[in-house]
């Protein structure tokens, strides 16, 4: 089973509009026998991020203009989760106060990434108002996803300091629109 990211985004803001494209998505991929791991809406309510795992996910494509409210969607594309397990995003839920999308330059490799993550990663452990929670990054290594929990948006910005790591965007999340 592999994990895929589909990303939506809305022409009709709102949490309801965001709840109908994540049921939509989730039926879609369930006919091709994938699940759905998780979905994160931003506070703004403009933009859908899911996690799919499933053997055919890449093969599903979905019409934008057939899914209300979603101005475009991304096809499925493949992601490995880094600091988690699919199996612990599913025990303890997939809340998350922040999501950092990192566009991750060009010439920076799957290997690279992943042994600068491990590197790396056990600095945020010297920090009390941030906590990492998990990163799904995609397999041609264009961007990643990484989700904190933290007081307040300094916090996470901070934790990306001490871990030298740049952030693309920056965003608040809707923990009541999280599905996992």
């Amino acid at each position: 089973m592999g994990l895929f990211l589909v990303e939506a985004e809305l022409s009709e803001p709102g949490r309801q509009s965001a709840a109908t494209v994540i049921e939509a998505v989730a039926a879609a991929y369930a006919s091709s026998g994938g699940t759905l791991v998780e979905a994160q809406v931003p506070a703004g309510h403009e933009r859908v991020y899911l996690i799919l795992e499933g053997d055919d996910c890449a093969g599903v494509v979905l019409d934008a203009a057939a899914l209300p409210g979603v101005a475009s969607i991304t096809e499925a594309v493949p992601v490995r989760i880094v600091g988690a397990t699919v199996e612990q995003v599913r025990e303890r839920g997939a809340g998350a106060g922040y999501l950092v999308e990192w566009d991750i330059p060009a010439e920076v490799t799957m290997e690279q990434y992943l042994a600068r993550k491990k590197e790396k990663s056990p600095l945020y452990d010297t920090l009390d108002d941030v906590s990492f929670l998990r990163t799904y990054v995609r397999e041609d290594t264009q961007k990643c996803l990484c989700f904190y929990d933290a007081q307040d948006e300094a916090a996470v910005r901070n934790a990306r300091e001490v871990v030298s790591t740049p952030i693309s965007r920056l965003q608040a999340l809707d923990a009541d629109a999280v599905v996992s």
